[in-house]
């Protein structure tokens, strides 16, 4: 079945529409009773005596104008069931839309989203995507053993859920965009616009930007606690994390994002959170240049897996 658009407040929504091949069809469905009917089939399958009743009809009219509508395609039988000694059939319609078709007007579908993403998302995004395609490397740490802790990541694959979201708003660019924190040092990539997934224990690019987070790890530990230069307050949850936006401390034309934690399960959860709770995460930000928040998981539905967050603390400046 063919699909119609609909764009209302910045995005698009669709539904399953049924085009008319024979004019008969619109002709039966725009009939202001049968139309009638379609629309209170539409919030509940009925069966022909509940409709008369509903609209206080005989229902042998029902009857007349259901045939109608069969005979059409614009209704189909739901279920059928006894009723009083009687085989009840439920009925609905047989598409959420009906439509006429004339042979011209058509056009290509754009790849992406050509809304963009909303307000205050768009302002937090704007140094990765650029003219609808991404404009960053998606850094994530080696599995392999690296670096001073030899350390294997075991959160890089958070970035396809990560780019999952993004690719609401961007098309991907022309090379590669995930990168290996390795192959970013090797290849000296460091000075561009980075989303950086994982934290400094495991993500080199992590490591070397930590330090002017104004959310951070500690530098002693990565594993130890993330601290806040503004408050002092520590966070040791094994699902903390921070998210944050600064400019790329070797090229401040280039900024670098941050969606880290103190062990995967936090990298996760910063994850989930900014795809799924992004409004409140980024409520009050207002385009600021250096930006952190520190974000605790949580298992709302109680079965054992992250899917929720909660905000602990903003730094913005």
């Amino acid at each position: 079945m063919d699909r119609i658009l609909f764009s209302q407040k910045g995005s698009l929504t669709s539904k399953s529409v049924k085009v008319a091949e024979d004019p008969d069809l619109l002709r039966t469905v725009l009939s202001p009773v049968r139309w009638r009917i379609l629309q209170l089939l539409s919030k509940e399958p009925m069966y022909p005596a509940q409709i008369a009743r509903r609209l206080h009809m005989q229902e042998q009219r029902i009857h007349y104008h259901i045939k109608s509508l069969r005979r059409a395609g614009a209704l189909t039988i739901f279920k059928e069931e006894q009723v009083k000694g009687g085989i009840a059939r439920y009925y609905r319609p047989s598409a959420p839309a009906f439509a006429a078709v004339l042979p011209f007007g058509e056009e290509a579908f754009p790849t992406g989203n050509s809304h963009g993403p909303p307000e205050p998302l768009a302002s937090f995004l704007s140094p990765f995507l650029v003219n609808g395609s991404l404009s960053a490397k998606i850094v994530v740490g080696s599995p392999m053993p690296h670096g001073p802790f030899k350390a294997t990541a075991r959160d890089g694959h958070y970035a396809t859920y990560f780019g999952l979201f993004l690719g609401q708003f961007a098309k991907p660019p022309e090379g590669f965009c995930v990168k290996l924190d390795t192959d970013v040092k090797a290849e000296k990539e460091e000075g561009e616009n980075l989303i950086i997934i994982g934290g400094p224990g495991t993500n080199l690019i992590a490591s070397e930007v930590n330090r002017i987070l104004p959310i951070r790890f500690s530098e002693e530990n990565f594993w130890h606690w993330i601290e806040s230069e503004k408050t002092g307050n520590h966070y040791n949850r094994d699902s903390a994390g921070i998210i944050a936006r600064i400019p790329n401390p070797l090229d401040e034309n280039h900024s670098v994002m941050v969606l880290a934690g103190l062990r995967a399960i936090g990298t996760k959860s910063c994850v989930i959170g900014f795809c799924t709770q992004w409004k409140e995460i980024l409520r009050g930000f207002r385009g600021q240049e250096r930006w952190a928040t520190v974000i605790q998981g949580y298992d709302f539905d109680g079965d054992g897996k992250v899917d929720g967050v909660e905000v602990l603390e903003t730094i913005s400046n």
